[in-house]
């Protein structure tokens, strides 16, 4: 693997094999993903010469804010944070990301061959064809996953966790790893209609193995009572690191 310009370019010899030391995640569902904080200050400089990010063009280049494209509006996510703390866990390694989340998607729209209108993509598709290019340079070492503002209401609240479990096997049938560590994080807690979802979501490890669920209490918005602002976009980046080594050292035992 050799890096250019903040690009990693491979030789056709080293593209015949995926490099073992560059550690792939998946950042995966809608906008609280993507990342909505505001692009300011020490955020504008974040990063890591070691952790990459995966672009529109699959090009992979140094990973800085804003990690996804799914929307204009796309800033700050917690993704930018996970991948410097994971790469921090294990300095040995270099870690891609690779942004899949889109903007205002249910979980229905996860689904092979579903259209998301709104956006004009189908974000099971596409993240899949995305996923497919960065396997050839790296191996997956696990998911991170936030949605469910879309499926918050008690309807679609009760069927969340069977369609969840079913994303989680499709993704790891992909990754071709069953034990695949994958991470769900709480919708924010400055909505009380939120907390239905929450008191659901936390039961997701006990129904699926290798799971875990990263926390929100704390956070804030950015002041639209449904993105997490910043900080708090950062913080639940470290928060879902956290979860994400325990996991894996869970699967390694």
């Amino acid at each position: 693997m050799l890096l250019l310009g903040g690009m990693i370019t491979l030789s056709a010899q080293a593209q015949q094999q995926p490099d073992p030391n560059f550690e792939l995640y998946i950042l995966a569902g809608q906008s609280n993903m993507a990342g909505r904080g505001y692009v300011t200050g020490d955020f504008k400089t974040e990063g890591n010469d070691k952790v990459y990010m995966l672009t529109k063009d699959n090009t992979w280049v140094i990973a800085k804010h804003p990690v996804h494209f799914d929307k204009a509006i796309a800033g700050v996510g917690p993704g930018l944070a996970f991948g410097i703390a994971m790469e921090k866990e294990n300095p040995k390694v270099k870690i891609g990301l690779i942004p899949t989340a889109v903007g205002g998607s249910p979980i229905e729209h996860w689904l092979p061959g579903a259209y998301d209108p709104a956006t004009k993509t189908h974000p099971y598709d596409d993240a899949v064809v995305r996923i497919k290019e960065a396997m050839k340079y790296g191996v997956i070492k696990g998911i991170i996953w936030h949605q469910g503002e879309a499926n918050s209401t008690p309807e679609k609240v009760k069927l969340y966790l069977s369609q969840l479990k079913e994303l989680i096997e499709r993704f790891r049938a992909l990754a071709n790893n069953p034990n695949l560590p994958f991470v769900a994080g709480e919708l924010g807690r400055y909505r009380p209609e939120f907390a239905t979802f929450n008191s659901e979501i936390v039961k997701l490890p006990a129904m699926v193995p290798y799971t875990a669920v990263a926390t929100s209490e704390g956070l804030v918005h950015r002041g639209d009572t449904l993105h997490f602002d910043s900080p708090s976009a950062d913080e639940f980046g470290k928060r879902y690191a956290k979860k994400m080594i325990e996991l894996q050292k869970t699967v390694k035992k």
